[in-house]
């Protein structure tokens, strides 16, 4: 037993915990909160969750309107998640989480952030199975062939791509026209992620998909590439699906709120 009477250090301080589902409930929720709203998300008793909130109220991290008596996030808990989003090193994040998408996946995984001339690759994670060439860190994929670059397509607002879209509209071997460079941005969208094959490299596919922060206004991308032969539909919509639920939980972890 601890000290407050709770638990032991070894599993650590259930008060704690309590406040914590209490506070999660308000972050949750869409606005202000009633005490039976909170006690029912908390899964705690209206009387035990009113001790709380008067605690959590008193230090700032939650808070009680005057007028309607409900409860919010209070100052503190602002600060604090401000503070927190501003330590955030958010290519860093992304970056760690891609050794194990390679892992579960078995394929190189790489991590992309808008710069000035394009996407730009600024992590790798090679896999297990061998490519006939690695895009070096530090590189520039083009917008349209690439997987990566098409998320940016989807997902940047155009004026910040316009410039490359009438580069390769400027070039007649590239057999992209306005109206499929606009089929390509709304099938992205509405798919959550994008494909490409032999578009950068000869003898392989990627997937890519957006991750989002809450502090950035611009998205990162992060793809798994796949050797060709290996590239089958159903590989595909596999790492597919792994890469969009990864790049989600790294979003929530970045504080992204749809």
């Amino acid at each position: 037993m601890t000290e407050d009477g709770d638990t032991d250090d070894r599993q650590g301080i259930k008060s704690v915990e309590t406040a914590m589902r209490v506070l999660m409930a308000l972050e949750q929720s869409a606005g202000p909160m009633s005490l039976s709203a909170i006690a029912r998300a908390s899964d705690t008793q209206p009387s035990k969750a009113h001790r709380y909130l008067v605690s959590l109220c008193r230090v700032g991290l939650a808070s009680q309107a005057t007028d309607s008596g409900l409860y919010d996030l209070g100052p503190t808990m602002r600060r604090l998640g401000a503070e927190a989003l501003r330590r955030t090193n958010e290519v860093a994040v992304v970056s760690g989480h891609a050794p194990q998408l390679r892992d579960r996946t078995g394929h190189s995984v790489n991590v992309a952030v808008w710069g000035d001339h394009g996407p730009l690759v600024v992590n790798w994670a090679y896999g297990s199975h061998a490519l006939p060439i690695v895009v070096r860190i530090g590189s520039t994929l083009p917008l349209l062939g690439s997987s990566i670059g098409r998320v940016f397509l989807a997902h940047l607002p155009p004026v910040m791509t316009d410039h490359l879209v009438a580069r390769a509209l400027a070039r007649p071997a590239s057999g992209w026209s306005q109206a499929k460079v606009e089929e390509l941005r709304q099938q992205v969208t509405a798919d959550g992620f994008a494909v490409s094959s032999g578009g950068v490299i000869p003898g392989i596919a990627s997937v890519a998909a957006p991750v989002f922060a809450a502090t950035d206004p611009l998205p990162l991308a992060m793809s798994v590439v796949i050797p060709d032969e290996l590239a089958t539909p159903q590989e595909v919509d596999s790492v597919a699906k792994e890469l969009v639920e990864t790049a989600k939980r790294i979003s929530t972890e970045l504080g992204w709120a749809t």
